[in-house]
C-alpha cells in the first residue's frame, strides 16, 4: 500500500504563491488590457485621448477610493474569505465590460471592476508578507508579479487577438471565465490566513483606523504614489504612440508587447532576489535613475521598424515594471500584519490614485492630430523623468528616516 506523504513547505508556498499570481494575472489582464485596446476603442467609440484617459482612470480612481475605505475593515477579516468576495465582485464586473452597450456602460462597468481589484491586490500582497519569511519575501513578491510580465507575455496579446478576431467584448467575456476558473481553484486550495487576527487579539488598539495614518508611514504612500504617477503618464498611451507616430500596425502590436512581457517575466524574480541581497531601497533608486532613460528614448523615438520599436520597448517595461517590486518589498516590511491589510489598501490605493491621475493628466496634455498621431508626448516624457526625481528624494527620506513600526513584530 502506497502512503502518500503530506506537501512540504516549499511545495505548499510555491502553491500559494501561484494562486496568489493568478489573481494577479487576471486583474493585470482586466486593467493592462484596456490599453493597447485603445486605438480600437477610439475608432469604434469615437473616443478622443482625454475621454480614454477618463475610461483609464475610471478604474483607478475607484480602486483607490475603495482602497482608502478598506482600511475601516479589512483587518477584521480572515483574508481568504476577503479575498474571494472581492475577486467574485471583479469577475461580475469583468462581465458587465463585456456586456457594455456604449462608453457609458463600460465607464460604469469599469468603475466597478477597479472598486474590487484594488482591494484585492492589498489583500495578496498582506498574504505574501504574512506567511513568507522577512528573508525570502522579495524573492515572494517578485514571483506574485511576474503577472504583471506574464499578461504582457500571454494576456494582452491574446486578448488583442481575440479583439482583432471577435470585436472588443470578447476579451473581457474570455477573462471573467479564466478568473472563474481561478476562484474555484482558491476556494479549494488557499489555506485560512488568519495570523493576523490572533495577533490583533493581543494588542486591541492595532485594529483602530488611526493607527494607520502616521507620517512616517505615510511617507511610504508617497513614494508610492510618485513612483507609479511617472509611470502611467506614459504607459496608457504607448499603444496609440506606437501606431500613430512610429507607424506600427494593429497587428504588430501583440508582438512588441510580447517582447517586453517576456522580458519583464525573466526579470522580475531575478530584481526580487537582488531586493532581498542588496536591499530594496537601494535597488529601487538605481531602477529609478536607468528607468529614465527608456522614459526619454521612447517618447522622442522617431518612426521605425518593428525590431527597433520592440527594442526599446522592452527597455522601458523591464525597468519600469520592475519599480514596482523593491517598492512593495519595502513599504510592507515598515508594518506588523495586524496593520498589513489596511496599510497596503491604503498604499494600493496610492498606486491606483497615481494611475488614474497621472492617466488623466497624460490626456490633458496630449492632443491628436488628424493621421491619429499623439501630439505632446515628448515634453511628457520629460514630465515622467521629473517625478522619477522627485520619487527619489521620498526614496532617501523614507529609507533613511522611516523605521518600522514597533507595536508588534514585522515578521
Amino acid at each position: 500500500m502506497t502512503v502518500l506523504s503530506a506537501p512540504s513547505p516549499v511545495a505548499r508556498e510555491r502553491t500559494l504563491l501561484s494562486l496568489l499570481a493568478a489573481v494577479q494575472f487576471t486583474h493585470v489582464v482586466d486593467f493592462m488590457m484596456l490599453m493597447p485596446l485603445g486605438p480600437l476603442l477610439m475608432q469604434r467609440l469615437d473616443l478622443s485621448a482625454t475621454r480614454f484617459g477618463a475610461l483609464v482612470s475610471a478604474y483607478t480612481l475607484a480602486s483607490a477610493a475603495m482602497g482608502v475605505l478598506g482600511v475601516f475593515w479589512l483587518d477584521r477579516l480572515e483574508r481568504k474569505r476577503t479575498l474571494l468576495m472581492l475577486y467574485a465582485g471583479f469577475i461580475t464586473a469583468t462581465l458587465l465590460c463585456g456586456m457594455a452597450t456604449g462608453a457609458v456602460g463600460l465607464l460604469v462597468a469599469r468603475t466597478v471592476a477597479g472598486a474590487c481589484a484594488g482591494l484585492m491586490g492589498a489583500v495578496v500582497i498582506a498574504i505574501v508578507s504574512d506567511v513568507v519569511p522577512a528573508e525570502r519575501r522579495g524573492q515572494a513578491i517578485g514571483t506574485v508579479m511576474t503577472a504583471y510580465a506574464l499578461s504582457a507575455v500571454a494576456g494582452v496579446p491574446l486578448g488583442l487577438g481575440v479583439a482583432n478576431l471577435w470585436g472588443w467584448r470578447a476579451p473581457f467575456f474570455v477573462l471573467a471565465a479564466v478568473a472563474g476558473g481561478v476562484w474555484l481553484l482558491l476556494l479549494r486550495l488557499l489555506p485560512r490566513v488568519d495570523g493576523h487576527l490572533v495577533r490583533a487579539g493581543t494588542a486591541p488598539d492595532a485594529l483602530a483606523p488611526a493607527t494607520v495614518w502616521t507620517p512616517r508611514l505615510a511617507l511610504g504612500w508617497g513614494l508610492t504614489f510618485t513612483v507609479v504617477f511617472a509611470s502611467f503618464l506614459l504607459i496608457p498611451y504607448l499603444g496609440a504612440f506606437m501606431v500613430g507616430n512610429l507607424g506600427l500596425s494593429l497587428s504588430e502590436l501583440p508582438w512588441v508587447y510580447l517582447a517586453g512581457g517576456a522580458a519583464t517575466l525573466l526579470s522580475s524574480r531575478w530584481i526580487g532576489g537582488l531586493a532581498d541581497r542588496l536591499g530594496p531601497a537601494r535597488v529601487l533608486a538605481g531602477l529609478l535613475v536607468f528607468s529614465m532613460v527608456p522614459h526619454l528614448l521612447f517618447t522622442h523615438l522617431s518612426p521605425s521598424p518593428l525590431p527597433v520599436v520592440a527594442l526599446v520597448f522592452v527597455g522601458f517595461m523591464t525597468l519600469t515594471s520592475g519599480r514596482a517590486i523593491p517598492t512593495m518589498a519595502l513599504v510592507a516590511s515598515r508594518v506588523p500584519p495586524t496593520l498589513r491589510g489596511r496599510y497596503l489598501a491604503v498604499n494600493m490605493a496610492a498606486s491606483d490614485g497615481a494611475s488614474g491621475l497621472a492617466a488623466w493628466m497624460g490626456g490633458l496634455l496630449l492632443s491628436t492630430a488628424s493621421d491619429g498621431a499623439l501630439i505632446g508626448f515628448g515634453p511628457l516624457g520629460w514630465l515622467a523623468a521629473g517625478v522619477s526625481v522627485l520619487a527619489l528624494g521620498l526614496l532617501w527620506v523614507f529609507a533613511g528616516r522611516a523605521v518600522p513600526v514597533s507595536a508588534t513584530p514585522a515578521s
